[in-house]
């Protein structure tokens, strides 16, 4: 008999699937009393304190029916928001099912719907569950039909369960088995063994998380790794238990981890296949696509010597996210440093506090923005992430910049509000659709580069929380788009640099140099804060001078001893001007780069 189960949990932030995986590992008996603690999987103090899953868990659990047959699970608890889709696409692939989590107060969001269509794709199984129905504001009534319209269920199908109390847990256990099938128990073909996640460890390397497709895969076995053609030897399998348990071999449709002294960072990549060196698998395991990072930022040391420092933690978070892309570059403004591509401005700012917190570096973090295309007049097509490699405005022909289709799902009364942010954002309207309970999607065309910024941010305070954002890249289009140059005393710093429409690009200027102004020290000498467009000026600040008083020794008599004194002072001033350099202090720069789009 089959009695593997394998599944992941589908749901938007804050929906309760971490709090409703905790009680599944209650009834499991997978988590003693004494060690449970709220939302278990969410091992990260970042994923605690904001209540977000960043990365997803594995967890294997052993459930013994009231018939005292015993089936094994295997939950992968899978992160919610937007910037981390590529997480959930990971562990859909590890699967046969998929618990769909909806909050019986908030309703389907749209990256619920987004998630949810990828495991459909998939062929997955899908179980509808309704959670937190203790809630005062639960509605069970109105948010069941919300599913029966979008996945076409009956309404006996929808589970009813709170992650809080308990309740309806068990026949939700139930459910698992009779609906996700049993995986398909090839042993006999070669090993094919996916690794759908990895960790390092400093002792003992990487650690592969995978799913057997096909064969077996015993201790000790010869593996290769198929992407990266790298060969090691299988020193330790075993189960994903709340501590890793070891055993002698993982059969096809069991989940596990593999450890073989895989040093190098780079040679177990997620998304590829693990299969014996003699007997090989004919292809790797299918349809894993690699992650595309829509937002670019430069990431420098604030002290130049922590350079190395660095680059070796990025070199682990990158073993852990496989999402994040970097490369070395320069600024003269600061240093030597990395340019680093994100899937989103929170995929950012985890990556800033894991930087600070896990490997204590402080950093500064550039400008986000997006990459571009540009056609330039000698008919080549280059591809630009960095403001400051945009060519001269003389040679360029176009420029074309990213654009993604967005669905925001809110309230009716809410509608306002969120139309006029998108069409201050260059938005192009496409169309709106109401549902149940008074709420409704609106789909907008709009600018990556206007998203990225903190458009996320705008869209929730507009709509006091309740509105759900999901977006997906469409094509580039062509765009009247301007690199933003910031000058102090005629010289360029090529780290407040900036992209922007050319229609948004005085008011920025404008902004970036009161700013500076108020932050950069006053000088000995005058000193000329310019936003630039090419060789125009369009916004001009001027930090005045520290001046002594050179006149104070004189009482009384001519004046035309004073105006000397004053000329020869202002002579001075002149000559200091000429050879005296601006130093930006860190402060400055995180302020303009932090800088919000208030007024």
């Amino acid at each position: 008999m089959n009695n593997i189960r394998n599944f992941c949990i589908i749901a938007h932030i804050d929906h309760g699937k971490s709090t409703l995986a905790d009680r599944l590992l209650e009834r499991t008996g997978a988590i003693s009393e004494r060690e449970m603690q709220e939302q278990i999987l969410d091992s990260m103090d970042l994923e605690r304190e904001r209540g977000i899953t960043i990365k997803s868990h594995a967890i294997r659990m052993e459930y013994i029916r009231p018939n005292k047959e015993k089936y094994i699970y295997n939950l992968i608890d899978t992160p919610g928001h937007v910037d981390f889709a590529y997480e959930v696409s990971r562990a859909l692939k590890a699967c046969e099912g998929a618990l769909l989590i909806v909050d019986a107060a908030q309703g389907i969001e749209a990256q619920t719907i987004s998630n949810l269509y990828q495991a459909i794709e998939q062929n997955l199984e899908i179980i509808p569950v309704l959670n937190k129905i203790d809630l005062p504001g639960a509605d069970p009534d109105g948010v069941g039909q919300q599913i029966i319209d979008l996945i076409g269920c009956s309404a006996d199908e929808i589970l009813h369960v709170s992650g809080k109390t308990g309740e309806g847990v068990d026949e939700l256990l139930e459910a698992i088995i009779d609906k996700v099938p049993g995986p398909e128990q090839r042993y006999d073909k070669p090993l094919k063994a996916l690794i759908f996640d990895s960790i390092f460890n400093t002792y003992r390397g990487s650690i592969a998380y995978v799913r057997v497709m096909e064969g077996i895969l015993r201790k000790g076995d010869d593996i290769l790794f198929m992407a990266t053609h790298k060969e090691y030897s299988a020193e330790e399998i075993g189960y994903l238990q709340m501590k890793m348990q070891p055993t002698q071999e993982l059969k096809a449709g069991e989940v596990g981890y593999v450890i073989g002294s895989v040093k190098s960072l780079q040679d177990a990549k997620v998304g590829d296949t693990i299969t014996h060196q003699k007997k090989k698998a004919d292809k790797a395991v299918e349809g894993y696509k690699d992650v595309k990072p829509m937002v670019f930022s430069g990431i420098f040391p604030t002290q130049s010597e922590d350079f190395e420092d660095l680059r070796t933690a990025l070199e682990k978070l990158q073993l852990n996210d496989a999402s994040l892309t970097y490369q070395p570059e320069t600024s003269k403004a600061l240093g030597f440093g990395f340019r680093a591509g994100f899937l989103g401005l929170l995929h950012m700012e985890i990556i800033q506090e894991r930087l600070d917190r896990e490997f204590n570096i402080d950093i500064i973090t550039t400008v986000p923005n997006v990459r571009y295309e540009i056609d330039t007049t000698d008919k080549k097509r280059i591809k630009v992430d960095n403001p400051s490699e945009m060519p001269d405005s003389g040679d360029i022909e176009a420029v074309w910049e990213p654009f993604i289709k967005a669905s925001i799902i809110t309230p009716a009364a809410y509608i306002g509000p969120i139309m006029s942010l998108c069409q201050e954002r260059r938005g192009v309207y496409v169309n709106q659709h109401f549902m149940q309970n008074n709420r409704v999607e609106i789909t907008y065309e709009l600018p990556m580069a206007e998203v990225v910024f903190d458009f996320y941010d705008k869209l929730k305070s507009g709509t006091r929380g309740y509105a759900s954002l999901d977006y997906e890249f469409i094509e580039n289009r062509k765009g009247h788009l301007v690199r933003l140059d910031i000058l102090l005393n005629a010289e360029p710093v090529d780290a407040l640099s900036s992209i922007t429409h050319r229609d948004k690009a005085y008011y920025q200027g404008r902004k970036i140099c009161a700013k500076l102004k108020e932050l950069i020290p006053r000088q000995q000498f005058e000193v000329a804060v310019q936003a630039a467009i090419g060789n125009r000026v369009i916004a001009r600040d001027t930090i005045r001078a520290l001046r002594k008083d050179v006149t104070a020794k004189c009482y009384g008599g001519d004046i035309s001893r004073k105006r000397k004194l004053i000329e020869k002072q202002k002579e001075g001033k002149k000559r200091m001007k000429q050879v005296g350099t601006v130093e930006i202090p860190q402060e400055a720069f995180l302020a303009v780069l932090s800088m919000d789009d208030e007024d």
